[in-house]
């Protein structure tokens, strides 16, 4: 099975897909991941991701549907979950191409939906241990000894994003909204989309999920 998580920024993608990573042995392809990987690589694809971002400049859409290529051929599991991509309807229309080249499909597209304020909430409070990068936040999720991480045990070492501010948030939102809900609708004519209820613990947002794919 292959998916995409939609969502906003803060809505839970990156969690949901591990937990569907390790419940269901699919595999997750962040293009983030991918592009630092081939950055190093030493590939010719790797060269030219590096030429790119050592210019400062954006990695064309070929470029990521390159890598993307390059993972679908090499890695075997359950399926994948598409995280980071398509973000436009550009992209939605290459990586339906791409799959259809290699004989398959996308199976389910999950919309994670998420007020707009719960977001701010969520993002403004969250923290991670910069030792072992595990997460934490204010109201849900405190460590139980204050300054002291529960994973690893260090002291101190916490850490916020610079850009997990309300004002930096609500800039992402927006461009989430003008580049990225267009593929909301795009699905739905297609049949693929899928919506749940993004706001819960992790494990309420989990069950919803498989249902939704199992449904």
């Amino acid at each position: 099975m292959n998916i995409i998580l939609l969502g906003p920024p803060g809505a839970g993608k990156g969690t949901q897909a591990h937990r569907l990573v390790a419940g269901r042995g699919m595999v997750q392809l962040s293009t983030g991941d991918m592009l630092r990987a081939a950055r190093t690589s030493g590939t010719e694809m790797g060269k030219q991701v590096a030429a790119v971002m050592d210019a400062g400049q954006l990695v064309t859409d070929e470029i990521v549907i390159g890598l993307i290529a390059e993972q679908l051929d090499s890695n075997a599991g359950n399926g994948f979950i598409f995280d980071g991509f398509p973000r436009t309807l550009a992209q939605a229309d290459a990586l339906g191409e791409l799959l259809k080249s290699k004989g398959s499909r996308l199976d389910a597209v999950v919309e994670m939906q998420v007020d707009d304020e719960a977001l701010v909430g969520r993002i403004t409070g969250r923290f991670t241990c910069g030792e072992c990068g595990e997460g934490y936040h204010d109201i849900f999720k405190k460590p139980a000894v204050e300054n002291v991480c529960d994973s690893c045990g260090a002291t101190g070492a916490f850490k916020r994003r610079p850009d997990d501010n309300e004002a930096a948030l609500r800039t992402r939102l927006m461009a989430y909204y003008k580049d990225t809900s267009p593929l909301i609708g795009y699905y739905y004519a297609k049949g693929q989309l899928k919506r749940i209820n993004g706001l819960g613990e992790i494990e309420e947002v989990a069950a919803r999920i498989s249902d939704a794919l199992d449904g």
